[in-house]
């Protein structure tokens, strides 16, 4: 039986465009009637991911001396990582690029276009008659299709048998494909061979060297409690050079207008404990509670505080979109996760913002736990229960489970990770 933790999370911001979709409005979301400023699960993983400052998942120590590290995420992966350090090294350029194209087709699969084009480049360009041979055209930097997600462990591997192939002085598609028939053993063997992050949020490849990771750790879109509440901000940018004169006038080189938004946002995650400890130690899902669950404990202990902390936003030196959690509530159970999200589904009284999100969200609990019963181990981290009744509190609070601060909630989901309990 697996165990899931469950992390929900309310998070304010004043004046901000956290999340902005093609146009540059901010992100929306209709529910319950009422239309919702959205912020997506993309943009909440992706800053939890690259965040390099304290609790940082990169900054882990490793628990059993294997490396903490990565994934690289970029379509020009092999050109920076495989043959832009071997050619350096002094190997053959055509020869290194050509194994790494073939492992690239060979690992990553090849489109049909992609094959089109690489046969249509492959063809000898004729003058016209009397005229000179155009000069060839430089050659541009290696691309796979799309961004790939690959560990650096993986990448060291794809790199040391790229130079194997090019030393060899043998045919190169031939050499590339021979090496790879033990690839897909060699890299299982690597621990965390796709990176630590791909453990969390997973991968998708469409080869049969490297492992399609799962995703441990599921993410909802962010909503707002409330109704959207929209200000377009009317901006200009002085020209300073303008001195006199009639452009002196216009008292400005550029005139526009932004979205600015403001909320209190209900932030949802899921962390599947076995999968992510299958991802993290390459045990099979059905064996994770035999296995070593340290750094799973950890990985999870870290990532309530980056929810807690870390804020997602564009537009950040015109609006500083910096806040924490005015409450964080942590479940840990082993039967199927559900969304706290209907608590409001109709949307909050915004005059009364928070306590009245602290008032919907215990009495949805409590009704959920006379339905259902309670079956999750919870705690709670709220800034300010100011605003409730005393029996409104007493409510909140006998739903949510204790009232403890962020540090002690993240050591505690780290122990229920690492004793597996539940």
């Amino acid at each position: 039986m697996s165990q899931f933790v469950q992390i929900h999370a309310f998070c304010s911001y004043p004046g901000t465009l956290l999340n902005r979709d093609d146009v540059g409005f901010a992100k929306r979301l209709p529910f319950g009637g009422t239309t919702r400023t959205r912020i997506s699960s993309q943009c909440l993983k992706r800053h939890w991911r690259t965040f390099d400052g304290e609790d940082a998942i990169s900054r882990i120590v490793s628990v059993d001396d294997s490396p903490i590290e990565l994934s690289v995420r970029s379509r020009i992966t092999f050109q920076k990582l495989v043959i832009d350090p071997l050619v350096a090294e002094g190997r053959d350029p055509e020869r290194v690029r050509a194994a790494t194209e073939r492992v690239i087709a060979k690992v990553l699969g090849q489109s049909k276009q992609a094959k089109a084009d690489k046969a249509e480049a492959a063809k000898p360009k004729k003058g016209k008659k009397g005229e000179a041979e155009a000069a060839p055209a430089p050659v541009e930097a290696l691309q796979t299709n799309q961004v790939t997600v690959i560990g650096p462990a993986e990448l060291r591997y794809f790199k040391g048998l790229v130079d194997r192939v090019v030393q060899s002085g043998g045919p190169v598609e031939a050499g590339v494909d021979e090496a790879l028939k033990d690839a897909k053993k060699n890299i299982e063997a690597l621990k965390r061979a796709a990176g630590i992050d791909a453990a969390l949020f997973g991968r998708m490849v469409t080869g049969d060297v490297l492992a399609q990771g799962d995703a441990a750790v599921h993410v909802a879109h962010a909503f707002t409690v409330h109704g959207e509440t929209v200000e377009n901000d009317y901006f200009s940018a002085v020209d300073d050079l303008l001195k006199g004169g009639d452009e002196a006038k216009l008292g400005s080189g550029h005139i526009g207008s932004v979205e600015l938004t403001s909320g209190l946002y209900y932030i949802y995650v899921v962390v599947d404990v076995a999968l992510l400890v299958s991802n993290l130690e390459g045990v099979a899902q059905k064996n994770w509670r035999e296995a070593d669950r340290r750094l799973a404990g950890e990985v999870v202990s870290r990532l309530v505080k980056l929810i807690a902390t870390v804020s997602p936003g564009a537009k950040k030196g015109s609006t500083a979109p910096y806040a924490y959690a005015d409450a964080v509530l942590v479940e840990v159970g082993s039967r199927q996760p559900r969304t706290l999200a209907n608590a409001f589904q109709r949307a909050v009284d915004d005059r009364e913002l928070l306590p009245a999100t602290y008032s919907a969200l215990g009495r949805h609990l409590a009704k959920f736990d006379l339905a259902y019963g309670r079956k999750e181990e919870r705690r709670l981290m709220a800034v300010d229960l100011e605003g409730l009744t005393e029996d409104e509190q007493k409510g909140l609070l006998k739903a949510a489970g204790e009232s403890v601060s962020l540090d002690a909630l993240a050591s505690w989901v780290r122990a229920q990770v690492v004793e597996a309990c539940g």
